[in-house]
């Protein structure tokens, strides 16, 4: 090999360091602008996630802190989530136009609907556990302190730390019709594959809701019910993409026979 192929081999490389740099610098900025924005409202954020608990008790609740940075810390940790949830849809158009370039038209149109879908089931598993699992589980919680003697308290740092888990636990588990479907549309899976493996998705979803919840009953359930409903839409959204697949080859082949 000369000397010119290797600088012409090196000089692509170097165009692709210098875009990932910029979409990397457009990424931190997003992101950090994010971060104070929520850090600013950290205080209107942290009340309305204090309502489940209004809702779960009836009453109104007082939070303590028993740290002399707790507030601080959960102002910080609030600002941090809140960073990546605002500053994600700009994190994701920076990687998909790094991406895009090296992708066919028809990935590239393939590719964007998994896009927009990841937020939205964020989003669906966080509402789930700010509307209904939150309620139910403080006032079982509640209930199960006050029938025992003993005065709740709740610090808010834990608190914060309690709901951000189960946010964070629900929504990554709702990218579970993202994934599988993503995996049917690059033909990894199929849909007799998802199909014969529902005993052991069944088994699966009740361990996963076993280990991101807490210990109840309640928080479990409420994970593995949606889950396998997920799954569910995920086997029939991979039947529908390898029936228009094999529609659309059985077309490629009739017009290749022309």
């Amino acid at each position: 090999m000369t000397q010119h192929d290797i600088d012409a081999s090196e000089a692509p490389l170097i165009e692709h360091l210098i875009e990932l740099r910029t979409r990397l610098i457009y990424c931190v900025i997003g992101f950090m602008a994010a971060f104070m924005l929520s850090f600013f409202f950290s205080s209107d954020i942290l009340h309305a996630l204090v309502l489940p608990f209004k809702w779960g008790t009836g009453t109104d609740v007082s939070l303590i802190s028993i740290k002399l940075l707790g507030v601080f810390l959960v102002k910080l940790k609030i600002a941090f989530f809140g960073g990546l949830f605002i500053g994600f849809p700009l994190i994701a158009t920076q990687i998909y136009r790094f991406v895009a370039p090296g992708l066919y038209k028809h990935e590239k149109a393939a590719f964007l609907p998994y896009l927009i879908a990841t937020p939205v089931f964020f989003v669906l598993g966080a509402s789930l556990v700010y509307f209904f699992l939150l309620p139910v589980a403080i006032k079982f919680f509640t209930a199960l302190a006050g029938t025992s003697g003993v005065t709740l308290m709740p610090d808010i740092e834990a608190y914060l730390d309690f709901v951000m888990m189960l946010m964070l636990a629900f929504g990554l588990c709702f990218q579970l019709p993202v994934v599988l479907t993503l995996l049917g549309q690059i033909g990894i899976v199929s849909y007799q594959t998802l199909k014969s493996g529902r005993r052991f998705a069944i088994v699966g979803v009740f361990i996963v809701a076993a280990i991101l919840t807490p210990p109840d009953p309640i928080s479990q359930v409420s994970m593995a019910i949606p889950l396998m409903a997920l799954y569910e839409i995920s086997v029939q959204a991979v039947r529908i993409l390898e029936a228009r697949r094999k529609k659309r080859e059985a077309a490629e082949d009739a017009q290749n026979a022309e």
